[in-house]
């Protein structure tokens, strides 16, 4: 799941910077590791909830053995706070949460389309994305209401 927060660059033309909900991370409770600093590289192991999105179920310094999807990133912050259901920043609650940005924050789209992006409801907007196994990822669609918007050509 994602939310889209700023549509242009007036240098690098039509974008959207996307807020995912795995890019803030509540420590308590998941497997791996508990101390970060911002800067430091992070290897978040991915599962599915009920709707088939990706939640977190594990927060490692290093990449950890075993099957499952682990997606590689950055912490830029170690006080986080959480978007709630309707998308707005909920900062009431104990800050032991980190935020994580793992490459797929911006994505650029043709001219004239980010704007309508950005004022689509959040829970309208989402993507897909391919991770190897390294845990390197890219965006390769844009769905809205589950509909394809933008794709990326195959490389």
């Amino acid at each position: 799941k994602t939310a889209p927060v700023d549509p242009r660059d007036l240098f690098r033309g039509d974008y959207v910077v996307l807020g995912y909900e795995i890019g803030t991370i509540e420590l308590a409770g998941l497997d791996g590791d508990k101390a970060f600093r911002r800067g430091d590289p992070i290897h978040v192991r991915l599962g599915a909830d009920a709707e088939g999105f990706a939640v977190v179920r594990g927060a490692f310094r290093s990449r950890p053995a075993g099957a499952g999807t682990v997606i590689a990133g950055r912490v830029s912050s170690t006080v986080a706070c959480r978007f709630g259901e309707d998308g707005a920043s909920d900062c009431g609650q104990p800050n032991s949460r980190l935020r994580v940005d793992y490459g797929l924050e911006n994505y650029f789209v043709p001219q004239g389309s980010g704007r309508a992006i950005e004022r689509t409801e959040r829970r309208r907007v989402e993507i897909v994305a391919a991770v190897s196994s390294s845990g390197e990822a890219a965006i390769k669609r844009l769905l809205i209401d589950g509909k394809l918007v933008h794709a990326e050509p195959p490389y």
